[in-house]
């Protein structure tokens, strides 16, 4: 139960230390969202140099247009089996948010390994398609898990620390990408594949010993005799129905802005670095220097969640970020990316606060799982961040077509913008849950 700040022995909670189960657990669900991280964004880097190599392959031209048309269809595809990760959430909630954290991990590890090893762009689809549900079931494992386990006072900290891990990743992506672009030439795409798909090993030294949440443990002998589909139902049942529509709702414009808007990036920066005379490896190192900055802020607004969700509310606080990528991706793509070659220091400055924006995720971290009882909180956090994601699949489509028909991505990308201010004005029906405990 939350403490009331007046209170005489609030210090004395605040400062009690976690236990060894919370922190090793919260370091397994944080590792494997940072390998999320690094795994989703890797191909955000490598989709040009990738592409150009891959399409001759499959007996299409690598021109810009097609490069932006199949990165589209490929990023869509990627968001598709994304979607699918719905389906860990029951498994989640019936045989434990542990095993199935470890198990998503492994998952999304293998299929991104595989991926360096490709002859053509229609097996790197599959595999983008396989890597996504796993990286899916990551984030709702791991924030369910945190969520649980956590002090009811250390709680909303802990999803902020939490949700860190997937920006650190894509620092750590572009980090690769800066020394492999520079090291491995023509064949860097595919190390940067190779490098996504070995680090989960680690986890299985942090994974051990990692007992499953109390909360979880009082209902599993209820939740193990239950069809594997029944949380299913409980989220479309009474009360639940309207959360679990407005929560995905929320989530379809997240996606739509991020995976259809800043995760063409490295894209445009590159295009900006040719332009200005600044190509090869220069224009890696710009794109990695751009991911960079872009993580380097969404950590911190990660890291201001905490407090702003309980300053504003939880709407409130998704407004807040909600606003800043309204706004910044339509002055970054159909303002600044048009200026020419005197672009890049202007890309640069508005880039920092679409990532302060892009850490809209972190709400859902800290917000879905107080909307939900715990034998339905895992299905709860997999549907709503995942499923939407089908909608996103075809908005991402799309802008890739967009890309293809002007032979640019500035007004394609720009127009993702609306996806938050659709969600702007769905926010005041939303269930604000400040001030209360975390669901039994």
């Amino acid at each position: 139960m939350l403490t009331d700040a007046s209170q005489p022995e609030a210090p004395s909670v605040r400062m009690a230390p976690l236990t060894r189960n919370q922190i090793r657990g919260f370091w397994a669900s944080w590792g494997g969202w940072t390998l999320a991280g690094m795994d989703s964004f890797i191909y955000a880097l490598v989709l040009v140099p990738s592409l150009r190599d891959l399409l001759p392959r499959s007996g299409i031209a690598a021109t810009r247009g097609n490069i932006g048309y199949y990165g589209g269809l490929l990023f869509a595809l990627f968001l598709i089996g994304w979607g699918l990760a719905f389906l860990w959430g029951p498994v989640g909630d019936k045989f434990g948010r542990v095993r199935t954290l470890m198990l998503t991990v492994v998952w999304y590890s293998v299929f991104t390994f595989l991926s360096a090893l490709v002859t053509n762009v229609w097996q790197l689809a599959a595999l983008r398609l396989l890597a996504g549900i796993g990286i899916g079931g990551e984030w709702a494992m791991g924030g369910t898990f945190v969520a649980e386990e956590w002090p009811e006072n250390r709680r909303r900290a802990g999803a902020g620390y939490m949700h860190t891990g997937y920006y650190v990743g894509i620092f750590l992506a572009a980090l690769a990408n800066y020394v492999v672009g520079t090291h491995f030439g023509h064949n860097a795409w595919r190390v940067m594949f190779a490098v996504g798909g070995l680090p989960a090993l680690v986890l299985a030294w942090v994974r051990h010993g990692v007992t499953e949440p109390e909360r979880w443990r009082q209902k599993a002998n209820v939740v193990r005799t239950w069809q594997v589909w029944r949380p299913f139902a409980v989220l479309f049942s009474g009360v639940w129905r309207r959360r679990t529509i407005l929560n995905s709702l929320f989530m379809l414009a997240s996606i739509s802005g991020l995976w259809a808007g800043t995760v063409y990036v490295p894209a445009a920066v590159t295009a900006l670095a040719e332009a200005a005379g600044r190509a090869g490896p220069q224009a890696a190192q710009l794109a990695s220097r751009a991911t960079m900055l872009v993580a380097f802020a969404t950590i911190l607004g990660c890291l201001a969640m905490p407090w702003l969700a309980e300053r504003l509310g939880r709407r409130g606080a998704l407004a807040s970020y909600f606003t800043l990528m309204m706004v910044f991706i339509v002055l970054t793509f159909a303002k600044v990316f048009y200026i020419g070659p005197a672009a890049l220091p202007w890309f640069f400055v508005c880039l920092f606060f679409l990532g302060l924006g892009g850490a809209n995720f972190a709400i859902y971290t800290l917000w879905l799982p107080e909307q939900y009882p715990t034998e339905c909180r895992a299905s709860a956090f997999a549907f709503c961040t995942s499923f939407a994601r089908f909608g996103g699949a075809g908005i991402t489509f799309l802008v890739g077509a967009g890309v293809q028909h002007f032979g640019s991505l500035g007004i394609p990308v720009a127009l993702t913008s609306i996806a938050f201010a659709i969600g702007l004005l769905l926010l005041p029906f939303g269930a604000e849950t400040r001030g209360q405990s975390l669901p039994a």
